[in-house]
């Protein structure tokens, strides 16, 4: 087993390449639960955390840091905008600091390209019908450029952006003044997005997996459990090591202790493997799934460019 590597980011930035994915339930308690596999996540050896603030997860995770002793230098903090506060870039990110309790995070996200209405304390603003409160402005260029000048606070190490597709990265990078380090998307054997990790590439653009372990629809696939079979681990650690061998940062969410240890214990897996693993790709999203309506929180497919 190998120890977790970690990637340079296009401004000098170290990533390490396995994360421990911050996303809790709608339910208060079980926001107040993550403190505690923040907390065996650091005992672990985990050293990237990544957030949100609409996980509502940021203070567990500070509290966590805090009661672990491992020093704040030694950590990877990731943390995103919301959708709704596209309209208050700086005021959010203060937010978001304050959350945490910390004086800086080593990567800031924009969540999603596109930006819903603001209405304090609610995450996902909606019409009267029920359907999202989509805005037209900003745009995410205009957002970004906003992002952009929190590096000049000292606050944040980087800056990226999730959920982006080659479409919108092609759009954003004709008028940014800083490459995004990290484009974080849904990623996995069945959604390879091949494409988008090659383009990235080329950009210096680091991708990142949410979902990376494709939940049970991936773990369960016989090409997987004949890998972990083959190389003597579990379905999740092949589906892991397939990420790193791509180059590409996974965060897999684990409250389990042992699970999180095993997450971070991965094979190296044969170039013939990780090929085989590409090849289960059916561009099938098990997270971000469409509503009724075809669109994902009130945004078509095609101005996502997925």
């Amino acid at each position: 087993m190998s120890s977790v590597p970690t990637y340079t980011l296009n401004n000098g930035v170290k990533i390490p390449a396995i994360g421990l994915g911050g996303a809790a339930g709608r339910d208060e308690k079980e926001k107040e639960k993550a403190r505690e596999w923040f907390l065996t996540a650091l005992q672990a050896g985990y050293r990237h955390i990544d957030v949100a603030q609409i996980y509502g997860t940021e203070e567990a995770l500070g509290k966590a840091i805090r009661e672990s002793g491992v020093p704040r230098e030694e950590i990877f903090i990731t943390t995103k905008l919301p959708p709704s506060h596209h309209t208050r870039v700086a005021e959010s990110f203060q937010e978001s600091l304050d959350n945490l309790g910390l004086d800086y995070v080593d990567l800031y996200l924009i969540h999603f390209p596109f930006g819903l209405a603001y209405e304090k304390g609610v995450n996902f603003p909606t019409n009267p019908d029920g359907t999202p409160k989509v805005v037209d402005s900003p745009t995410f260029v205009e957002t970004w450029a906003d992002v952009e000048k929190l590096l000049d606070t000292g606050k944040v190490r980087a800056i990226g952006v999730s959920n982006f597709s080659v479409k919108n990265l092609e759009i954003l990078l004709k008028s940014a003044k800083v490459v995004p380090t990290v484009n974080q998307v849904e990623l996995h054997p069945y959604l390879a997005q091949s494409d988008l990790v090659e383009y990235s590439k080329s950009k210096g653009i680091v991708t990142t997996a949410y979902t990376p372990t494709g939940y049970q629809t991936v773990l369960s696939d016989p090409t997987i459990a004949e890998l972990a079979d083959k190389y003597g681990v579990s379905p999740a650690q092949i589906v892991l090591a397939w990420h790193v061998a791509r180059g590409v940062v996974a965060v897999p969410k684990s409250s389990n202790k042992e699970r999180q240890k095993q997450n971070i214990a991965l094979p190296t897996l044969e170039p013939s493997d990780v090929v085989r693993i590409s090849s289960l790709d059916k561009g099938e999203r098990v997270c971000n799934k469409p509503d009724a309506d075809g669109k994902f929180f009130g945004i078509t497919k095609e101005q996502l460019g997925w």
